[in-house]
């Protein structure tokens, strides 16, 4: 059945797919790409009447300047793509987009990405280019979709969005969060070309949370292999604590689940396959057998490694001298850049030491051709080859390889040799497989891969051919936009159904909470209220504890090795009317007031004049902003300025005002929930305010016995989770003011109050049923009844006690009663 594109498709890459230059007149001209990529996605972006998003190739293109049309003999798959359906990405400072295309992407996230950070360069300048140019790219993708959104008013197909490769790792931010504001609905996938490193290699790079989240903006995310979804999925684990389902592939972030998938990427087929037909012969014809190596000369190729290794097969097996040729073309690449000048060098001189030292009259061992071939004359060589050697150190997926396949003749074909390293080998198993670094086991697959019989070559070309061909660029583009509902093989087909992550039970706080709880004496839980324990509201007053929360706490709070203390931005009045939960502390004003169950109270001292200035503060924020829906909320020691309800035209000039007049009566402030809130200049906060309600309640000495679980949702709880880091076990709790990019301290993320409650829950359940273990060790124990006091001596084996907050799980011979408690003991009360 044909296929049916069902959505508008906006393509955004680092490139436009055709190219542009100018001619003698400085007038644009446009020239067609030939590559995979633009080969398969340009005919579905014209279908759906789309866009192509990106950056023309020229530092001197003008926005204003018309991109030309097509020439009438154009035949490329870009001919029908109207020059109204591009959109050109303009960096106007050159310097810009050389530090974030040679600086970030090529010297820091190319090695990266390819395991080999000792090649990587770290630099927080290139690291802001690159911030920069991808908020330049999704500002140019919001457009688009803005057009296309008007322009297909009252229709129901929700246009797709699909971001390619390590140039474009954040601009799913910006335009996740521009779409939610703005109220309309797309759809993002992304897809890297590149491989995906395992989590020990990305947390070198200093931002790579920010990077993680930039991706997860996406509803779908590509990879060539499963290898590099399953590292892509402990990365978001284990750096920011999101929930991930490795069986379904799936990550929890934001309050979405997104996808990952493995859709390897193909070529071409037919047409690579159908020029190697009709191409000319190019080598003579010659009893010397070709091995063929193609690449980009680039130090994830190998080729250092692969002149080693021909080397010694030469030497190992010295009768294939004279009688076989290695043919090795290099591309240039990157010329400028010292590290690739260096490689060139060296790959020059092992060349003309190999050829030195093995050439005849007749014959020299290594063919070196260090320029662009054209494809007519690289499919003559993929077609005349007997090997084809590809060995890259690390490749995302390697087509060379698919290429060589597809054009190899049926009747005589060559054999492959593939590293495991590249995607391709683990999908090309017919393949002979060698490790590029064993130079030894090279050559022997050299030796045999040339000795190779007909029909062996044959049966496993036959393979080899039968998958790619069927696993073509068309299969991976249509794999991709059918995960992404974007596209249906029939009519009838059943529409896009969306996966979600399971919801959050009790029983899965065992693995992260289990041990903590198991072999602690007491715990010490600390949580925020607004969008912790309650829902955000859009204004103070409505926000409420769930009864349901509120109940958990309560039986918390009679839990005699569990103490509770809930700390917020409000003051302590209204939130012990909030929580109204006895027998728990509360800390108000982010804990400048303490109030313990025992009506112990703690007030921070502040300096002299402080309420005065605050005053002064209050007064001219309500003078000059609270108009377009913000309002300034008073909260004893702290002013609060709330902006949730002003338009998005008009917020960011009245939030540059307000916070310069922060910054003019002298105080820091941060941001909470769209509000503004001022930092007491008295060096105390959320963390150092936890540390004073740990220490009040377990002593001085309370790391040695406490364990601490601290949740909240605002950059005020970062602080303490900063403090805390571990001490505590933390959570971030994601609410619908979270934005994408969600730096954390935390160990883990909750989403919403409803997963703080599953983990209340959870402790309640852990708590109430947990055996506690006495050492044989003499200790002394108060119990409390009624109004006497029964001390109990344990000198026997170690006694086991259910949590059931009586006496009666207490075995009578396992303690000896002392003195004054005797009589109190033999009493029918005690009974």
């Amino acid at each position: 059945m044909p296929l049916q594109v069902t959505n508008p498709m906006i393509v955004v890459s680092n490139r436009l797919p055709f190219v542009l230059k100018r001619n003698e007149q400085g007038e644009l001209e446009r020239k067609s790409s030939a590559g995979g990529l633009v080969t398969a996605v340009a005919p579905v972006v014209v279908e759906c009447n789309g866009v192509w998003v990106g950056w023309t190739g020229l530092t001197d293109f003008n926005k204003d300047e018309k991109i030309p049309e097509s020439e009438p003999e154009d035949s490329s798959p870009t001919a029908g793509l109207r020059s109204s359906q591009t959109r050109s990405v303009c960096i106007p400072d050159s310097s810009v987009f050389d530090m974030f295309y040679n600086g970030c992407c090529n010297a820091t996230f190319w090695p990266l990405f390819h395991s080999m950070p000792d090649k990587t360069k770290f630099d927080s300048e290139t690291w802001q280019a690159y911030c920069e140019v991808n908020e330049a790219f999704a500002e140019t993708t919001l457009d688009a979709v803005r057009n296309i959104i008007k322009d297909r008013s009252g229709k129901s197909s929700v246009p797709i969005v699909w971001l390619h490769d390590y140039h474009l790792m954040l601009a799913a931010n910006t335009i996740r969060d521009t779409v939610v504001e703005e109220c309309f609905n797309i759809r993002m996938g992304f897809f890297l070309h590149i491989p995906f490193p395992s989590w020990d290699i990305i947390r070198i790079f200093p931002w790579c949370d920010i990077i993680l989240q930039g991706m997860l903006g996406c509803d779908l995310i590509g990879f060539h292999i499963e290898d590099y979804c399953l590292n892509f999925l402990d990365c978001c684990q284990r750096c920011l604590g999101c929930r991930v389902d490795k069986n379904k592939m799936l990550v929890e972030h934001c309050g979405r689940t997104v996808q990952v998938k493995a859709i390897p990427i193909g070529i071409p087929f037919d047409r690579f396959s159908n020029l190697a037909k009709v191409a000319e012969r190019i080598l003579p014809p010659s009893e010397v057998k070709v091995i063929l190596g193609v690449d980009r000369l680039d130090y994830t190729k190998g080729l250092v490694e692969r002149l080693r290794a021909f080397k010694r097969l030469l030497v190992k097996y010295p009768k294939w001298k004279e009688k076989v040729v290695l043919l090795q073309v290099a591309v240039p690449s990157r010329t400028d850049v010292t590290e690739y000048q260096e490689l060139k060098e060296e790959i020059d001189k092992l060349v003309g030491s190999i050829n030195g030292e093995f050439s005849t009259p007749a014959w020299s061992p290594i063919r070196y051709i260090y320029h662009c071939v054209r494809q007519d004359s690289l499919v003559a060589y993929y077609r005349e080859a007997a090997v084809g050697l590809v060995t890259p150190l690390r490749d995302g997926m390697n087509l060379v390889a698919k290429e060589f396949v597809a054009c190899q003749d049926d009747n005589d074909p060559g054999v492959l040799i593939l590293s495991p390293f590249a995607g391709a080998g683990g999908i090309m198993q017919e393949a002979l497989q060698v490790n590029p670094y064993e130079m030894e086991n090279v050559a022997d697959t050299l030796n045999r891969a040339l000795e190779m019989p007909l029909d062996e070559r044959q049966l496993r070309m036959f393979q080899l051919k039968k998958r790619e061909r069927r696993m073509d660029v068309d299969a991976w583009v249509q794999s991709f936009l059918h995960t992404m509902g974007a596209m249906f093989y029939d009519k009838d087909e059943s529409p896009h159904e969306e996966q979600y992550i399971e919801k959050m039970e009790v029983k899965d706080f065992d693995e992260s909470l289990g041990l903590l709880v198991d072999n602690c004496t007491k715990l010490g839980v600390i949580l925020d209220f607004d969008g912790t324990l309650s829902f955000l509201a859009r204004t103070p007053q409505l926000a409420i504890i769930p009864p349901e929360t509120r109940r958990v706490l309560e039986r918390l709070s009679n839990i005699s090795d569990c103490h509770i203390a809930i700390i917020s931005g409000r003051n302590l009045e209204d939130l012990q009317a909030k929580v109204a939960v006895e027998g728990i502390t509360y800390g108000g004003n982010h804990g400048l007031e303490i109030l313990h169950p025992d009506g112990t109270k703690f007030n921070h001292p502040m300096p002299t004049g402080y309420k005065a200035r605050l005053e002064k503060l209050e007064e001219e924020l309500r003078e000059k902003c609270t108009n377009h829906g913000a309002w300034v909320e008073p909260k004893g020691l702290l002013v609060a300025w709330h902006y949730r309800e002003v338009p998005k035209e008009k917020r960011d000039s009245l939030y540059k005002l307000a916070a310069s007049i922060y910054k003019k009566h002298g105080y820091e402030i941060f941001n909470v929930s769209k509000r503004l809130e001022n930092v007491p200049p008295v060096g105390w906060d959320r963390g150092r305010s936890s540390i004073h309600i740990l220490r009040s309640i377990f002593g001085v000495d309370w790391t040695e016995r406490v364990q601490v679980i601290y949740a909240g949702d605002s950059a005020a709880d970062e602080v303490a989770m900063e403090v805390l880091k571990g001490v505590a076990y933390t959570y971030k709790v994601i609410n619908e003011d979270s934005t994408v990019i969600t730096k954390t301290w935390a160990n883990a993320r909750l989403q919403g109050p409803d997963a703080v409650l599953t983990m209340l829950k959870y402790l309640e359940r852990k708590l109430s049923g947990r055996k506690i273990k006495v050492g044989r060790n003499s200790s002394i124990n108060a119990l409390t009844w009624g109004e006497e006091v029964v001390e109990l001596r344990f000198e026997e084996e170690e006694v086991t006690r259910e949590r059931s907050g009586s006496l009666s799980a207490l075995s009578r011979k396992n303690f000896r009663p002392r003195g004054h408690s005797q009589k109190l003991l033999a009493s029918s009360r005690f009974k």
